[in-house]
């Protein structure tokens, strides 16, 4: 996953090579931009929100998310 942090707007912004990237409204500092992104991705599967880790790259744009037992098909939606 590509992660645009700052962006105006929360959703998702088309792919990032193969990767699908996610804008972010929320900043890049103090953690704010990963809540922002597992609090969206949370609601997109219909999951608690301790459902969704962050697996690799949380100080990256690059990241590997991990979403437990989804219920929700976000992807049809997109």
């Amino acid at each position: 996953m590509h992660v645009q942090p700052g962006a105006r707007r929360t959703g998702v912004a088309g792919v990032h090579g193969a990767a699908l990237k996610v804008a972010l409204a929320a900043p890049p500092a103090d953690g704010k931009a990963n809540a922002a992104l597992r609090a969206f991705l949370a609601d997109a599967f219909d999951v608690p929100l301790a459902r969704v880790t962050i697996v690799r790259g949380a100080t990256s744009r690059e990241k590997v998310v991990r979403i437990d037992a989804p219920v929700a098909r976000p992807d049809r939606g997109w």
